[in-house]
């Protein structure tokens, strides 16, 4: 195949020959992971779980099955689940690795592979290359003729995950509450987008005791088409229309949407009587100062507790942490990265350390259980913060005005470029030449006074193609090529 594996896995179209997703490119991936996953462990085992969209079924259980031919023992989910019940079993069934087929939040074109490592985590850089090298050297005629997903079923060398492992998720869940009880007549729409979240967040939602919970019917059957919503992006205010109209017409207080896998989480809130979207910083730091607050009063917060976020995350998090005695850390964009940042707390004893840790994509993780953003946690958490809000007559918008009152209004904005090849590198180096100028560079109309470079790696932090500026007129700015599409994004940062 000519899709290259990368730390994300391979995300493409879908479709025949070497430069899509098809039955072909998966069994080409897995037999390179099966080799990477024999190197690792004598006795070598994966998870595998998949999403609603087209074909991740399919691929989900070629995948166990080429497995098995390779003398590799696969656990796989039975039906679709979230990606963060993928992070959790890897750990739970102490498996050498993980495979989620998703495409997450991308158009219904796609289709993706994503990896774990034994620690729940995406694979790192280094596991990633080893995998490729093991998907060049491998031969697909490995893959053929071997015995059927049903044949190594009955021979135990696949399993099918049963409810224990998704009750124990759901239960390292509701030990994260905030609260015993919700104390409002909170009403809730939630809307998975066609996707896998359906069952577990409806089920935490039930057991906080959410009881006006309404379900956007139209988008709660999995449907990989995605018929309402071309683009299943809680971060797209599109994606919510449909959401935001039964919120008219149900009178609720907040609207949570899920993507197809059910690791980010959009919200709606009232706003002067309209509803209107939380974008993934606000949404962050309000989860951070009630997680915070919450612990403090009820006398569960570590003596020194941890906060990771990522380096494009608005810093608004550090006033609110050290106002709580947290120490901050910082990662490089993903979630790899904050599961790793908490995988060495782990090494030092210091798990119990962490408290909370998200990036400005509605990605959010409010324990160690996973090692990746969970929106199934996040929702739990997010209706507490809503329903203490009702309960002393707030909205989350007045939450977070009293937030910007005490650390100061911080706002954000992000802006994406697209180009075509090699593009985007070819304007990442010449910012970089701008940037080491004699006459300096100017960043919308204010002159850079300051500036990082993470290339070669700094503060801690791996390399990455990343650029930090500080301006003239007190704003910031981060910019990076996306990991998965010919892109650069533009993060900037003003506090007044």
């Amino acid at each position: 195949m000519n899709l290259k594996f990368g730390t994300g896995g391979l995300r493409a179209t879908m479709g025949p020959g070497p430069d899509h997703l098809n039955l072909e490119t998966i069994q080409e991936a897995t037999l390179g992971v099966a080799a990477y996953a024999k190197e690792q462990s004598k006795e070598p085992s994966a998870a595998i779980a998949y999403d609603s969209r087209n074909h991740s079924e399919e691929f989900a259980r070629e995948a166990a099955r080429v497995l098995a031919c390779k003398g590799v023992k696969a656990y796989i989910y039975p039906k679709l689940s979230p990606t963060p019940t993928l992070s959790f079993a890897v750990r739970h069934l102490k498996c050498t690795v993980g495979i989620c087929v998703t495409a997450s939040h991308n158009p219904r074109e796609y289709n993706g592979y994503k990896v774990y490592g034994p620690d729940g985590c995406q694979v790192t850089n280094e596991a990633a290359d080893s995998i490729q090298k093991h998907i060049w050297a491998a031969d697909r005629k490995e893959a053929d003729g071997a015995e059927s997903f049903e044949d190594y079923v009955e021979k135990g060398s696949i399993v099918l995950i049963d409810q224990k492992t998704i009750k124990a998720f759901l239960a390292a869940i509701i030990r994260k509450r905030t609260k015993k009880k919700l104390e409002s007549d909170l009403k809730v729409v939630y809307t998975p987008l066609y996707g896998a979240g359906l069952s577990c967040v409806t089920s935490i939602l039930k057991y906080i005791g959410v009881q006006n919970l309404q379900i956007v019917t139209e988008q709660a059957k999995p449907n990989g088409d995605f018929p309402t919503c071309p683009y299943p992006n809680p971060e797209d205010p599109k994606a919510l229309e449909l959401g935001i109209e039964w919120c008219k017409k149900t009178d609720a207080d907040i609207l949570i949407a899920t993507d197809p896998d059910s690791d980010r989480l959009g919200v709606v809130a009232k706003k002067d009587g309209e509803y209107k979207r939380l974008n993934g910083n606000q949404v962050g730091i309000l989860l951070l100062d009630y997680i915070l607050k919450s612990r403090k009063e009820a006398g569960t917060l570590p003596e020194r507790p941890v906060v990771i976020r990522t380096i494009v995350t608005t810093t608004m998090t550090d006033r609110i942490a050290e106002h709580y005695g947290a120490e901050v850390i910082q990662t490089l964009t993903g979630f790899k990265w904050i599961g790793g940042a908490i995988g060495k707390l782990e090494e030092a004893g210091e798990a119990d350390r962490f408290v909370y840790g998200f990036e400005e994509s509605c990605g959010y993780m409010i324990g160690s259980y996973v090692r990746d953003k969970d929106a199934v946690g996040a929702a739990m958490i997010l209706c507490e913060l809503a329903d203490t809000c009702k309960a002393q007559g707030k909205t989350l918008w007045d939450y977070l005005e009293e937030l910007y009152q005490t650390y100061g209004r911080y706002e954000t904005t992000l802006r994406t470029y697209e180009f075509t090849g090699e593009e985007a590198d070819r304007r990442m180096s010449r910012i970089r030449e701008g940037l080491k100028s004699p006459e300096g560079m100017k960043f919308a109309g204010s002159k850079v006074v300051r500036y990082k470079d993470y290339r070669d790696g700094i503060d801690g932090i791996p390399a990455s193609n990343v650029l930090q500026l500080w301006m003239e007129d007190g704003s910031q700015a981060q910019i990076r090529p996306s990991g998965t599409e010919p892109k650069i994004k533009v993060y900037t940062e003003r506090c007044s």
